[in-house]
């Protein structure tokens, strides 16, 4: 069992920077690859970015190469995921999201959730 929870969203200007952490608690974190996934206002949750448990490789969606980094420290139990040029379209509540299995970008792979941090960015 896995409980995760995020903290570090907030309201930004355009072209600012967010830290969005996931702690989590429960035994084993370090074999549960973790991912971002948000959800837009009005519109469904989709897949942001995601790190593997096994050999730490991630991935990111074409929107957000380049400014948004996800990692993780194992010794604290947090997945870190760093927003920078933020825009308006990212604006959405942010989720972490835990499974066993390599990263994917389906919400229905991960089993366990955090209840989310909302970011708001302002034009």
């Amino acid at each position: 069992q896995v409980q995760l929870v995020e903290s570090g969203g907030g309201l930004v200007q355009a072209g600012g920077s967010l830290r969005l952490s996931c702690a989590a608690s429960g035994r084993a974190f370090s074999i549960y690859t973790v991912a971002w996934f948000r959800q837009p206002p009005g519109k469904e949750r989709e897949f942001v970015t995601g790190i593997n448990w096994a050999d730490g490789i991630t991935y990111e969606i074409d929107s957000v190469k380049g400014r948004f980094t996800i990692s993780r420290d194992n010794a604290e139990n947090t997945v870190y995921l760093q927003l920078n040029r933020l825009k308006p379209d990212d604006t959405g509540v942010y989720y972490c999201a835990a499974t066993r299995l390599r990263v994917g970008s389906t919400w229905s792979e991960y089993m366990y959730w955090g209840q989310g941090t909302q970011v708001t960015v302002s034009s």
